[in-house]
């Protein structure tokens, strides 16, 4: 199944530009929007005009190449440095996803590693820009393994609660949590789907019940607070949600509510999983406790949609992600397979084996 939406492209060879799909405009308006700059770039991800784990560090990867494309003839050492100096700026956009910073990492090894060959700057530019395109490359390719892989715990008729938005619209393909709904699609089987609404900021209710929507998929939009009745009346067979990064120990760390959802699917006895690309794995860090929880404005809470809804002057906690517990994930789909009841060893084992440096172990 083609994903409904391009989330992200670069337009156009040297000197070129990103576009995105305006996620904030969603669902009324489908808006592109061209990114020129770097201070572009760090806006639209501040803002969440793009989102999602995976899109973000793509996106990230093609604002590098949008610091130095106009460098010209500009020396390599230069170029290197505002190479760094750009990442370091990007960095900065939202501290919890980790496939920013992961993204980011590699761009910045690769101008390195092609200054060390003695590369001019004009090569290490058009090479940044084919790594952007490399780690673009490699998403949609990892989105299809991940419905692959998933597509097996979804038979047909099964009925799969989401949360959030994990599809075409996060990532640079199909999805994360959603490619194995599109996969299971393809092969002919019924899925039937229910999105939470996911507040404060509402990605279930505009962002995967519009794209579910748009691509023939039966999804039914439920507010948060509902998915405890809809699990005891026995419509829900399994749940799936995304990553913004997981811990060394399995703790996964996602949408804020992603944890509530998590105990209550454990107390129905129905599976949990979350679905996520090595690119998501932090091995660096321990455990969920250890990841910096993003905070978001206030007026998201007390202003929703634009309209006040809360008392003048009252304090809000906006965490934008919360923790769930490794003992409570049933699996962890990725593009190298299904890691059931994840834990320290299991996926240190599935890091090493894909080539990943992971600190404290033999060959790190």
């Amino acid at each position: 199944m083609k994903p409904i939406v391009e989330t992200v492209r670069w337009s156009g060879e040297l000197p070129g530009h990103v576009v995105i799909v305006d996620q904030t405009r969603l669902p009324l308006e489908r808006v592109e929007l061209a990114l020129r700059d770097v201070d572009a770039m760090v806006k639209a991800i501040r803002t969440l005009a793009v989102r999602g784990a995976p899109a973000i560090g793509v996106a990230a990867a093609y604002g590098v190449v949008l610091g130095v494309q106009g460098l010209g003839d500009t020396e390599a050492a230069n170029v290197v440095g505002v190479a760094q100096e750009v990442g370091a700026t990007l960095a900065k956009s939202r501290p919890t996803a980790v496939n920013l910073f992961w993204a980011l990492d590699r761009m910045k090894r690769r101008a390195e590693r092609e200054q060390r060959a003695h590369a001019k700057g004009p090569a290490i530019i058009a090479a940044l820009l084919e790594e952007a395109r490399a780690i673009h490359d490699e998403d949609r390719a990892s989105c299809r393994a991940m419905g692959e892989h998933g597509a097996t715990l979804l038979p047909d008729g099964c009925a799969v609660l989401t949360h959030c938005n994990a599809g075409a619209l996060a990532t640079g393909g199909m999805g994360t949590a959603l490619a194995p709904i599109y996969v299971a699609c393809e092969r002919g089987a019924k899925i039937r789907v229910f999105a939470d609404e996911t507040r404060p900021l509402l990605q279930g209710a505009r962002l995967t019940a519009f794209e579910l929507h748009e691509a023939g998929v039966d999804v039914t939009l439920i507010t948060d607070n509902m998915a405890a009745s809809l699990m005891a009346a026995g419509r829900v067979d399994v749940v799936l949600v995304g990553s913004d990064r997981i811990a060394r120990n399995g703790d996964v760390c996602n949408k804020i509510g992603t944890y509530g959802v998590a105990v209550l699917a454990r107390e129905h006895g129905i599976p949990f999983y979350a679905v996520a690309p090595l690119s998501t794995f932090d091995p660096r860090t321990e455990t969920g406790a250890d990841i910096r929880i993003e905070e978001r404005d206030e007026t998201e809470v007390t202003e929703g949609l634009g309209r006040r809804i809360a008392p003048p002057g009252v304090k809000v906690w906006n965490p934008a992600f919360d923790v769930t517990p490794a003992r409570l994930v049933t699996g962890i789909v990725t593009e190298h397979g299904i890691v059931l009841r994840p834990t320290r060893a299991k996926i240190e084992a599935l890091l090493t084996r894909a080539g990943i440096d992971v600190p404290g172990t033999r060959g790190a």
